[in-house]
């Protein structure tokens, strides 16, 4: 009996021990100053178009992430393709038809024959509905170089400060 309680305290001791010799885990306050990752454009023009097809689809989560990964491929082909034939959309056009030819071969391997029969059925529509949203963000972008305003102006403009006249301060 003697012998355990010397082992139980030895036990004991040693524990708190190496308890007293680990750093506190002290929990760092959030630093709110920092701006949260945000997502490139083409980033967030494939992530859009891939919950919308997602949504309209029904994928599971295999499918969807498999799809997010296409359409980040093709999105960007695509914007690359915008940008470099901007002026000329007879020819963007005609090649992002045939990155979204591309899109179709893929998507048959991911998703099933029913889901890729309403894929093929609605491709005109997730088509134009990137192109109307690629459309918008780059109008906004567009609008933004050309007249930048503070982040917060609400349309306000800053100019030189008024002085008081020694009249108004009596």
């Amino acid at each position: 009996m003697r012998n355990q309680l010397a082992t139980a305290a030895l036990i004991l001791a040693a524990t708190l021990g190496a308890q007293a010799q680990q750093k506190p885990s002290i929990v760092q306050p959030q630093d709110k100053t920092k701006a949260t990752p945000r997502l490139n454009p083409v980033q967030e023009r494939a992530k859009r178009l891939s919950d919308q097809m997602a949504r309209d689809l029904r994928l599971n989560g295999y499918q969807s992430t498999r799809l997010r990964a296409i359409n980040e491929d093709k999105v960007a082909k695509m914007a690359a393709i915008e940008q470099k034939n901007a002026g000329n959309p007879k020819l963007i056009d005609e090649q992002c038809g045939l990155v979204c030819r591309e899109r179709d071969k893929e998507l048959r391997t991911v998703l099933s024959t029913s889901q890729y029969s309403a894929y093929y059925d609605s491709r005109e529509d997730f088509y134009k509905y990137d192109k109307d949203y690629a459309k918008l963000t780059n109008a906004v972008f567009v609008r933004s170089v050309q007249s930048p305003l503070p982040a917060s102006s609400r349309g306000t403009t800053i100019g030189p400060a008024r002085t008081a006249s020694p009249e108004a301060s009596r």
